[in-house]
């Protein structure tokens, strides 16, 4: 079972009450949101291009797959601590494994897979050395 030694950085949020639904829990489309929020600070951390930049040199990030399981609910001013760790990089994609705690109960547990691509083509392309590097080496960090 995933824990908290398993991730290196974490991006912490609260709950706020527009993300929760009629069951008094966070709304289960939100959670995609937090991963999405946590990837960008994951990604901010690395030094690497931001999405601006990438489309600059004309190449993007797409979403290819997105995985998640609910093992428990968070409520309205909860704090979630969500741990983003690169689990595996290929040739043109990668995938991300990501996991929602409050304190130490894991809620959820997720994997996204990134596809690096062609802007106009909307192609796969590889991805760059300098990029599986960095991915694969982020070191341990918090954000808010």
């Amino acid at each position: 079972m995933t824990s908290k030694t398993d991730f290196s950085f974490f991006h912490t949020l609260r709950v706020r009450w527009a993300e929760v639904d009629l069951q008094r829990v966070v709304f289960n489309g939100n959670y995609l949101l937090y991963f999405d929020v946590a990837f960008t600070e994951f990604w901010r951390t690395t030094g690497l291009p931001d999405p601006i930049a990438q489309q600059q040199a004309g190449c993007e990030l797409f979403v290819r797959k997105a995985e998640l399981e609910y093992l428990g609910g968070a409520g309205f001013d909860d704090i979630l601590d969500i741990g983003v760790r690169c689990e595996k990089v290929g040739r043109t994609s990668f995938t991300m494994a990501l996991s929602i705690f409050r304190d130490n109960e894991l809620l959820i547990i997720g994997s996204m897979v990134y596809v690096y691509a062609d802007a106009q083509a909307k192609k796969a392309v590889e991805i760059p050395v300098s990029w599986r590097e960095r991915l694969q080496n982020v070191p341990a960090t918090s954000s808010s």
